[in-house]
């Protein structure tokens, strides 16, 4: 699996988060029986940078914690024979991830890796729409960051 990262934010070191975003995508991938060479795409940006795509893309003109677009589904996106297949992108908003791991009393990394994780769910067509949707997609998100050491106490 191939992963590029793209870090906006030059006073924010990012290296810390790659290698367990990294883990993560494997695992979700193994636990999902993803097998063939995929390729995600990972961006850390700031409030203003995630509340401007928030409102060009989804109508909502405020800041959220990470926007998925996936590649699949979109008539305009053409796959290349013998390239991994690009599932998409994944946008986090650092400043939203690092108050809600105040908020939520855990630490920046599992914040983090649980925004990219969920993204990752997404871009393989979960949605959390309806309750049971969101206790299926809640599941495995867990499930991952258990494996990674990162679960709940």
């Amino acid at each position: 699996m191939e992963v590029l990262f793209n870090n906006e934010l030059p006073q924010q070191d990012t290296t810390s988060f790659e290698e367990l975003i990294k883990g993560g995508f494997a695992l979700a991938a193994r636990l999902k029986g993803l097998a063939e060479p995929v390729e995600v795409s990972v961006s850390f940006v700031d409030d203003d940078t995630i509340a401007s795509l928030n409102g060009h893309y989804r109508g909502i003109f405020a800041p959220t914690d990470v926007l998925s677009f996936p590649q699949e589904g979109d008539e305009d996106f053409v796959f290349l024979e013998g390239l991994p297949r690009m599932l998409g992108d994944i946008v986090i908003s650092l400043e939203r991830a690092r108050a809600q791991a105040e908020e939520y009393g855990h630490s920046l990394a599992r914040e983090v890796a649980f925004l990219a994780i969920h993204g990752f769910f997404h871009l393989l067509g979960h949605d959390h729409q309806t309750d049971e949707e969101q206790r299926e997609m809640r599941a495995w998100e867990e499930r991952v960051l258990r494996e990674l050491g990162l679960g709940r106490d």
